[in-house]
């Protein structure tokens, strides 16, 4: 069976939880469609974020890769067009401050992704659920191992479709923070959706 890696983060900022953590938890080691989820949570740290997702590229050897990320604030699921080479943003976990950095010193200054974002808004859409591409991943660790799963892949001349979606606040989360929301459930039905994309990844 695929294998897909689906990774999310631990809470960071003043984001008591993070939904992305839950949903990977959740879905690790279920079968949807065909494929086999392994579940990671990523470290909200510029150090170790790209290191560590590579790491499970090679361990889980998948046949695609989805990364998540919260976008507290965006009113909708929003798969990302393209990562930039720069980390750039508030403090990390770790009270790491980037300043405009390349992520790699000599890699291309973006990749785009390799997965079917277009199908997977048409999908979510036909579902019920509001969704839209994206055209910034911003320049924080989300970017960070968007950018570092597609350099990896590059260079590793890997046949492996990859990718970063981006997913609102959870109604938990917006009881602390005052942003649009969606049921926990509901955003885990998206990635569920998307993951159901896959096969149609170029």
């Amino acid at each position: 069976m695929k294998k897909v890696l689906l990774t999310g983060f631990e809470p960071f900022l003043d984001n008591l939880i993070n939904p992305t953590e839950d949903i990977v938890q959740a879905l690790h080691q279920e079968n949807l469609n065909g494929w086999e989820i392994i579940g990671e949570v990523i470290p909200v740290d510029f150090h170790l974020a790209g290191e560590h997702l590579v790491e499970n590229i090679h361990k889980v050897q998948p046949s695609a890769i989805i990364s998540l990320g919260l976008a507290a604030g965006r009113n909708r699921i929003t798969p990302e067009r393209i990562a930039i080479n720069c980390n750039e943003g508030p403090k990390d976990n770790q009270g790491y401050k980037p300043d405009g950095e390349k992520i790699i010193d000599d890699g291309p200054d973006g990749y785009f992704s390799t997965l079917p974002i277009k199908t997977m808004v048409k999908e979510l859409e036909n579902n019920g659920i509001p969704a839209k591409i994206s055209n910034t991943a911003g320049a924080y660790v989300c970017n960070h191992v968007m950018y570092r799963a597609l350099h990896e892949i590059q260079q590793k001349k890997l046949d492996i479709p990859s990718g970063f979606i981006h997913i609102p606040a959870s109604h938990k989360l917006a009881l602390t923070n005052a942003v649009p929301s969606f049921a926990q459930k509901d955003l885990q039905r998206a990635v569920e959706i998307c993951i159901g994309c896959l096969d149609y990844a170029n």
